[in-house]
């Protein structure tokens, strides 16, 4: 019996299919010639409507394809709970290895081979598995991808540029049917693009107040992370595409002048290398913004660099930085509408970034550089991959400072943000209450520096150029959070939780943003589709993540601030811990000097809390012993979720 499959083809292209059947079967890509003559089964690889561009005819049998077969993921329950536990902080997990994740969740070896070896019967060639047997990629001629997946591809002009679609539904032998998620790569209409707005050449020269270009080694105070350490323990990764020598040398120079010791770079190219350099400024942009965030001093800087922007190469890219496990911070300054994606491609990559959330790894995804409506005319739909509830999604502002110091803010109006048209709303969101009766996925989460008029200055070729757009805010961001992750070890899970759990009682976290609009929604107080909660006040936030990390609050009755009057008066000390881990094993010391008489005297009171859980207060009260005026002195010890001491003492 032959199953069909359940998605469709191109919206507008069945037309094609009736009246070029004969074109199709002289260029040898009707479907009706599957070697094997065995049952199809389905595989959810849809795609979407072409849009504008101008159909050209059926592809060339001999034209090269480049396609993923992406499997599907095992024990997704076991694989949610996981999930859902790390982002809420549970100290009873733990983020998985990449060996511990293929083994309990990934596709087994036999289904990647099992796909492999039909790619390769077909006539596929360059057939690799990926580490974590997720994606199996290969490369063959469009009539091979037509025998091989029931379908056909036709050529498209897009404003001068060539490209392929299927315009029939894809599908596999029946046998792979409960392996295959989908086939990514059967189209290239509609392709990724960088997130970047520049205002070109200037002049070296910063404005030093209100809004203008913006000194990159100047955002660490902007946004309160000078403070904290460098992020010497961590790696960042960042999705790059085509040439990045120029990147490189550029990036060595900036270190240089900005005083920062040359960060170690090294490079992962996906499949062939790529001599372009089209988005050559995005990279740069990408890779000193980072840096600076960091503090000027990383461990590495890894650029996992893929041939086009093609979902193929995506995908793969994406997923390589993840097997790698090299980065707890990953950058991505790309996007394109959700809508134009086809459904394969946004299941194949949320797997990957709920891997990547799995091992504790986080991606910073720009959330796009025209507003609200990135497409189209309507705010139904944002961009991909801001949109996933694997990522952290990165807004826009407009920034005013002083020398370095925060002013204001305002939302700038090319910042991606709004509802998501194909996602769900995580728990993490819903839960905080912040999308209303929405059940879609809501952008941006935070925003950064990302209008042109108040860009960083960007090293390109020895000349500084003001760049902005989100492509600023994602690798901030990025930067920022390596920089946490140092101080913790790398040991945090991805912060979402913290984020949308933490900014109803630590308003401090962040500058709210409440002035300005994306062209679709207008900032407001609290959370709001145009930035998120606004900006980080980067060193505050950090103190979310602190185990056992203690605020003591100072009360007396009967007196002043640090007297008591007479005998039988009291004086508290409340201590909350505001970290992410329990403070155990605590205990508590009063001591007293009478004014009167000059004796001292010292006792451990009986009674106290012994453990305080994250989010929890514990008041310690010492009682005077006589009359006449005392100086109080209480101490609080005990041990953190780190198992390191800590006192907290007035």
């Amino acid at each position: 019996m032959r199953k069909t499959t359940t998605t469709r083809a191109f919206a507008g292209t069945r037309h094609i299919t009736r009246t070029l059947a004969t074109a199709l079967l002289a260029a040898g890509l009707c479907t009706a010639v599957h070697a094997a003559d065995e049952a199809w089964g389905p595989a959810a690889t849809r795609a979407h409507d072409t849009g504008s561009a101008r159909h050209v005819g059926a592809l060339a049998a001999a034209a090269e394809v480049r396609i993923v077969v992406s499997l599907k993921l095992r024990d997704q329950p076991r694989l949610d709970t996981l999930t859902r536990e790390l982002i809420a902080g549970s100290r009873d997990v733990r983020p998985l290895t990449p060996q511990e994740f293929k083994a309990r969740h990934a596709p087994t070896a036999s289904q990647a081979d099992a796909v492999a070896a039909y790619l390769k019967a077909q006539g596929f060639h360059d057939v690799e598995v990926a580490d974590n047997n997720l994606l199996v990629s290969a490369t063959g001629r469009a009539a091979v991808v037509a025998r091989a997946f029931g379908t056909e591809l036709h050529e498209f002009d897009v404003d001068g540029r060539r490209a392929y679609a299927n315009v029939t539904d894809a599908r596999v032998p029946a046998r792979l049917a409960d392996s295959v998620l989908g086939i990514v790569g059967l189209q290239t209409v509609h392709v990724a693009h960088s997130a970047v707005s520049t205002l070109g050449a200037v002049t070296p020269l910063v404005t030093t107040q209100s809004v203008g270009a913006v000194k990159m080694t100047d955002f660490p105070s902007i946004y309160s992370a000078s403070s904290l350490p460098t992020a010497s323990n961590a790696t960042i990764a960042i999705i790059t595409q085509g040439s990045v020598a120029q990147t490189i040398t550029d990036l060595n120079n900036f270190a240089a002048s900005a005083g920062y010791p040359a960060p170690p770079v090294t490079t992962t190219v996906i499949g062939n290398a790529s001599a372009d350099t089209t988005n050559q400024l995005e990279w740069n942009l990408d890779s000193q913004a980072s840096l600076a965030a960091a503090g000027g001093t990383i461990k590495s800087m890894v650029f996992y660099d893929v041939p086009t922007l093609n979902d193929s190469d995506l995908v793969q890219g994406y997923n390589r930085a993840v097997t790698d496990n090299k980065a707890r911070a990953i950058n991505v300054s790309l996007g394109i509408c959700e809508n134009s994606e086809p459904a394969a491609t946004l299941a194949s990559e949320n797997q990957v970034f709920q891997a990547a959330v799995a091992q504790g790894q986080m991606f910073s995804v720009s959330s796009g550089d025209s507003g609200a409506v990135i497409c189209g005319s309507t705010t139904a739909g944002q961009s991909w991959p801001a949109v996933s509830p694997y990522v952290i999604a990165v807004g826009g502002t407009q920034v005013n400072h002083t020398n370095g110091t925060w002013n204001a803010e305002a939302v700038w109006t090319g910042a991606g943000g709004g509802p998501s048209s194909t996602q769900a709303a995580p728990n993490w969101q819903t839960s905080a209450g912040v999308i209303g009766a929405s059940t879609k996925r809501g952008i941006p989460d935070i925003s950064f520096d990302a209008d042109p008029n108040s860009g960083a200055l960007v090293l390109w070729k020895g000349v500084q150029n003001q760049v902005g757009g989100t492509s600023l805010a994602a690798p901030l961001w990025a930067g920022f959070w390596s920089r946490i992750q140092s101080q913790n070890a790398n040991t945090l899970a991805f912060p979402a939780q913290a984020l949308y759990a933490g900014a109803a009682t630590h308003s401090y976290w962040f500058h709210d943003i409440t002035s300005g609009n994306n062209t679709g929604y207008n900032a407001a107080v609290g959370w709001d589709y145009a930035s998120g909660y606004g900006s980080l006040v980067v060193s505050s936030f950090a103190t979310a993540f602190t185990p056992g990390s203690a605020q003591g609050t100072f009360a007396s009755l009967g007196g002043t601030h640090t007297a008591l009057d007479s005998g039988g008066d009291t004086a508290t000390l409340t201590v909350k811990n505001s970290g992410i881990g329990s403070i155990t094993g605590i205990t508590y010391t009063c001591a007293m000097t009478s004014s009167a008489t000059g004796s001292w005297y010292q006792y451990n009171p009986a009674t106290s809390p012994s453990s305080l859980a994250p989010g929890a207060s514990g008041a310690f009260k010492c009682v005077a012993g006589g009359s006449g005026m005392f100086s109080v002195y209480i101490k609080v010890s005990g041990t953190n979720a780190s198992n390191s001491p800590f006192a907290v003492q007035f």
